[in-house]
């Protein structure tokens, strides 16, 4: 099951990040997606092209943050990503419930990738933009197992 979080508005990337740092803390959220206009390329600079911290490690920002999809267990996890959502995005959102990452490699992955479709790991599938170049890919995050 997926759910879309989709702002009244664009995110400042900071916001983004508190908001999925707020986000990852949350048990049965499986992946996370940023979705939104792609930026202009780093030699024309941009303040929202930088590097933000999620779940401790450095993630470079390609898109500037509009909805965020999130793949989820159970409904269970609606309300306390609605809690969080209310408290780091003031400014209004709507949270809609449904099929939003693709879940199995396509015809248009076996195109684009060839034989390295059998490289692509799993969590990776649906997440990636079909245009985008090879360094500009999205990045996985693991979650940090406690012991």
């Amino acid at each position: 099951m997926d759910i879309e979080i989709f702002p009244h508005r664009l995110l400042n990337v900071d916001t983004a990040e508190r908001l999925l740092n707020e986000l990852d803390g949350i048990e049965g959220i499986k992946r996370m997606l940023i979705h939104g206009p792609r930026l202009p390329p780093v030699r024309e600079g941009h303040p929202d092209r930088r590097s933000i911290v999620i779940n401790g490690e450095e993630v470079s920002v390609q898109v500037k943050p509009g909805r965020i999809l999130l793949e989820i267990e159970s409904e269970d996890v609606i309300e306390p990503i609605r809690e969080v959502c209310e408290e780091q995005l003031p400014f209004g959102f709507n949270i809609h419930i449904g099929h939003f990452i693709r879940k199995q490699k396509t015809v248009t992955d076996q195109l684009k990738y060839g034989e390295e479709l059998d490289q692509i790991p799993e969590e990776m599938v649906g997440l990636t933009d079909q245009s985008a170049q090879l360094s500009e890919r999205a990045q996985i995050l693991k979650r940090k197992k406690e012991e």
